[in-house]
């Protein structure tokens, strides 16, 4: 049972894993293209932690046979990843003041929609399959 609730979020994994490795092996380049490496790790490592609690949320309202559940998750899940990662942002933002990487910061904002893609492509997938949905 716990393999199959676990099996779709492969994708979100890989993702995550490869471009850590590509952030990593390509350092130099995305340092010369103005980009900083280590935001772009901590913002894919961060990104992908509130696609996983979202997703948990979730896929618990999913199963619920109240279907108020899934409506009160989904806006649970909302507010906490938005919650989360402007939080996270607004301290980098504090911390670094005028030295601000504009170019980190938007690419982070495109991983941000790539992760929220996954999880619904994910999530809908699922809803397929469930009967009575």
């Amino acid at each position: 049972m716990k393999e199959n609730k676990l099996k779709p979020l492969r994708g979100m994994l890989v993702l995550f894993v490869l471009l850590t490795a590509i952030f990593l092996v390509f350092k130099d380049r995305f340092i010369q293209k103005g980009f900083n490496t280590d935001l772009l790790i901590a913002g894919n490592l961060l990104l992908m932690i509130a696609s996983l609690v979202s997703y948990v949320l979730l896929y618990r309202g999913m199963q619920s046979a109240n279907p108020n559940s899934f409506v009160r998750a989904m806006y649970l899940s909302f507010i906490l990843k938005f919650f989360i990662i402007a939080l996270a942002a607004f301290i980098y933002i504090m911390v670094v003041k005028k030295e601000v990487n504009k170019p980190s910061l938007v690419a982070c904002a495109a991983l941000y929609i790539v992760y929220t893609f996954l999880e619904v492509s994910v999530l809908t997938k699922l809803l397929k399959q469930k009967k009575n949905a």
